[in-house]
């Protein structure tokens, strides 16, 4: 691959690390994104791009061309309401012979709890919190594109984020953390890194209408990984918390949920090693290298 048109939907920190890797290998890249703010030129590392407005009312008519003229489209923003944007504004306009690649990113939220035990791909989503039930929606919106329209579609079921600047060990600095008190509470997560590499290998090689899990191979506590943290920074152990004294609605939905997300098929599939395989080497790195 010499070059790519890739239009992103939302430009977060997962988008940004993917473009970041697509430039690091060299590839000529034609970048269009989407913002909630004015339409404007923006750079990253030295590639200048357009950022085009978009929120829940409206969105700049003239993305519509450069939408046209992608061969890759990733969609990272989240719905809004329970409304997939992007399917209820362009599913028309996606119908262009240029695609080769569309990637939704999705989250292991719609899998819902499994108290504490393993799920895959193909175990049954029982969503539990708004986010987890609107994003298995969109994704079924997603695939029914795929299906119907024989668009070339993938979706990435996302275990929780973390990444050189968002972590548990700058939240202990910054004294933004509480243990909870939960029991068999169980959950996966994965680094942006990781995530950004695994999007490069799909470039190349790309199956439409496949769903991956992606996260790395240790599901673990909040304690667990809280505890660790801790030591590796030399800093005190926060207070621990009950349930019903936790105040923002996210977390306490994060918690409803127990599970631990399998990533075989994403790893055989890609034939990809995580770079950090737990978040052992992910904090490690981090400490050494950010801290």
């Amino acid at each position: 691959m010499k070059n790519i048109n890739i239009f992103c939907f939302g430009f977060g920190q997962i988008a940004k690390n993917f473009i970041k890797k697509i430039q690091l290998e060299n590839i000529e890249i034609n970048l269009s994104t989407t913002s909630t703010k004015d339409t404007c030129i923006k750079d990253i590392n030295g590639l200048k791009y357009e950022s085009f407005s978009f929120n829940s009312n409206s969105f700049d008519k003239n993305l519509i061309k450069k939408l046209n003229e992608a061969d890759h489209i990733l969609i990272s923003i989240p719905p809004i309401n329970g409304i997939d944007l992007v399917v209820k504004n362009f599913s028309k306009s996606l119908n262009n012979p240029n695609l080769k690649w569309i990637t939704y990113l999705s989250a292991t939220s719609i899998y819902g709890d499994h108290e504490g035990k393993w799920v895959n791909e193909e175990s049954k989503a029982r969503p539990t919190s708004p986010n987890g039930v609107a994003r298995l929606s969109a994704e079924k919106s997603w695939l029914s594109l795929e299906k119907d329209k024989n668009f070339p579609i993938q979706v990435f079921r996302l275990s929780g984020i973390y990444s050189n600047e968002n972590n548990i060990l700058t939240r202990l600095k910054s004294g933004n953390v509480n243990l909870i008190n939960k029991k068999n509470h169980f959950f996966s997560r994965i680094h942006t890194e990781d995530v950004a590499n695994i999007l490069f290998k799909s470039l190349t090689k790309f199956k439409s209408g496949e769903i991956y899990n992606i996260s790395d191979d240790k599901p673990s506590s909040s304690e667990e990984l809280t505890t660790f943290a801790v030591k590796l920074i030399d800093v005190d152990i926060p207070k621990k918390i009950e349930i019903n004294e936790i105040k923002s609605e996210m977390l306490k939905s994060f918690y409803k949920d127990s599970k631990k997300v399998n990533n075989k098929k994403m790893k055989n599939f890609f034939s990809y090693k995580l770079k950090f395989p737990t978040y052992v080497e992910g904090l490690n790195y981090i400490k050494d290298n950010f801290i």
